[in-house]
């Protein structure tokens, strides 16, 4: 499976959020979601859809303490990472 990537995180953003893809996110990857206007709900928004469309479930506590899309892709890979099923080699 590859790696979830800031811009999958935006454009789930900016649907959730109703924006335009006209607003720039290029360098907003290491800013607070707060600071990029968007609310709690936005990211609630966010994580349940990212959870569905990829199978997981992200940890409420960790999930709780991010604050920029960066973070939040970085916990979405490690989720991912730990919960990809282990393929052992032919012997």
């Amino acid at each position: 499976m590859s790696a979830f990537t800031v811009e999958e995180l935006f454009q789930i953003m900016r649907e959730c959020a109703g924006e335009e893809e006209a607003v720039d996110l290029a360098d907003a990857a290491e800013q607070e979601f707060s600071l990029l206007g968007y609310d709690s709900l936005a990211l609630m928004e966010a994580i349940s859809r990212v959870e569905r469309g990829l199978g997981i479930d992200l940890p409420e506590e960790t999930v709780g303490e991010v604050l920029t899309p960066a973070a939040f892709v970085d916990v979405v890979n490690a989720e991912l990472a730990r919960s990809a099923p282990v393929v052992e080699a032919a012997g």
